[in-house]
């Protein structure tokens, strides 16, 4: 572990106000150059990012951290390139500030409008993903937000390296460091502290487990925009294309377990359980998926399960976010009892029906109030660069300000405009 540095949060506080008054006021150029800026440093630093996460990963390793965990660490060539072509693709969208959302002139002659501004400051914890760094960096600047981060100890020399690829990109095109400050010490405290820095930081995001998101609700004197915990699920009903369901379930399960919108618990209805759920065994078995089933779900498993490894579901099973190569099953009668089943279990993140019923499609859109809702697709694409936003800073569950993937609109308010003619109040 490198060298811990002192922290002075009212000092970090009160720079990060100062630049993002500055970047409130940058024209859209200016703003896109330095998304720019970082996507060119990123390539030309990406040998040192990754020696520095090399050696998070070692500690990683050789702390015990789980191969999900790890992978949730890892940057390596791919994900770096990645991480600059969301970048370029931020300075592609339309920039949100100083839009107006609406506008109308009133019987007495004022003309009203609200028009989008910056937050402010947002502060932003989370834990093992080093890409949120850069993530939340690019769309801070392109909304002429200034931002606060700290992340887990984990990647501790990883997100240092990184912000360090976003000093010098700020600096080439002369916008101020502390637009862009991470805390470099994993003293717990300063968590705290960061949560009651209201003075100057205007929103929290947690990006991390319960527990994290818990500690923020309880402590914070600051709005903190909650969300990132899935139990996602996948209904397949008595209507669904079989085959095409396979595909899309081991997409939403294997592609990549490690994440929040992956697939947790498949619901398979009754009239098709006994001839789908050993193709899904197969399919499962042949990609390390371990399975944990219930009742009728689970002697099905057990009779025909093609080598997967199956076991009975534990009594919390179907209330965990595995990040692994784990899925819950279960057999349902009806669609009220998938639909009541994920209202009880799920987290309001990402749920789908696989069905070529369009009542039941439609049905379930209706009641089921997840961040995102699909029909016949992955849960995977509930995300910010795959919903056409470039990138995401959190996928919020809450229901307040903001929903699903937070982009560009999400990290601005708004503030009326009211023009007059020298009007007075009668």
């Amino acid at each position: 572990m490198p060298e811990m540095k002192s922290v002075n949060l009212e000092e970090m506080g009160r720079a990060a106000r100062a630049a993002g008054r500055k970047l409130a006021t940058l024209t859209t150029e200016a703003k896109n150059a330095a998304l720019l800026a970082i996507a060119d440093e990123l390539e030309a630093q990406a040998e040192v990012v990754m020696a520095q996460n090399a050696l998070d990963l070692a500690d990683g390793r050789a702390n015990g951290l789980s191969e999900s965990l790890l992978d949730r660490l890892l940057l390596n060539p791919a994900r770096i390139q990645g991480l600059a072509a969301d970048a370029r693709r931020i300075v592609a969208l339309p920039d949100p500030v100083g839009a107006e959302i609406d506008g109308r002139v009133l019987p007495n002659g004022l003309r009203l409008s609200r028009r989008r501004i910056p937050i402010g400051v947002v502060g932003v914890i989370y834990e093992a993903r080093p890409n949120v760094t850069i993530d939340i960096a690019t769309l801070c600047l392109k909304t002429g937000n200034a931002a606060i981060l700290r992340g887990g100890k984990e990647t501790l020399r990883t997100n240092v390296a990184l912000v360090q690829v976003i000093h010098a990109a700020l600096e080439r095109v002369n916008l101020p460091a502390a637009a862009i400050q991470y805390i470099d010490n994993p003293d717990r405290a300063l968590v705290s502290q960061l949560l009651r820095l209201d003075q100057y930081v205007d929103m929290i995001i947690p990006r991390g487990g319960a527990s994290l998101h818990r500690l923020c609700r309880e402590q914070s004197s600051i709005p903190v925009i909650t969300g990132g915990i899935g139990i996602c699920h996948l209904y397949v009903d008595e209507s669904a294309d079989l085959e095409k369901s396979l595909d899309i379930i081991e997409n939403a399960k294997v592609q990549r377990p490690s994440v929040c919108n992956a697939l947790d618990t498949l619901l398979v209805n009754r009239r098709v359980a006994d001839d789908f759920l050993p193709q899904v065994a197969r399919r499962m078995a042949a990609r390390k998926v371990e399975l944990r089933a219930a009742g009728p779900a689970l002697e099905i498993l057990q009779r025909d399960g093609h080598g997967a490894t199956v076991a009975p579901a534990g009594p919390e099973d179907f209330d965990t976010e595995w990040m692994a190569l784990i899925l819950g099953v279960k057999v349902v009668d009806t669609m009220d009892e998938a639909i009541e089943h994920i209202q009880q279990h799920s987290q309001e993140h990402s749920d789908g029906i696989l069905t070529n019923d369009w009542r039941n499609a439609v049905r379930f859109v209706n009641e089921v109030n997840s961040s995102a809702v699909f029909v016949n697709a992955s849960t995977r694409f509930n995300d910010g660069g795959q919903f056409g936003l470039g990138a995401e800073v959190a996928v919020s569950t809450q229901k307040l300000h903001a929903r699903g993937p937070m982009g560009l609109e999400e990290l601005t308010t708004y503030k009326w405009v009211c023009l007059g003619d020298w009007h007075v109040r009668k």
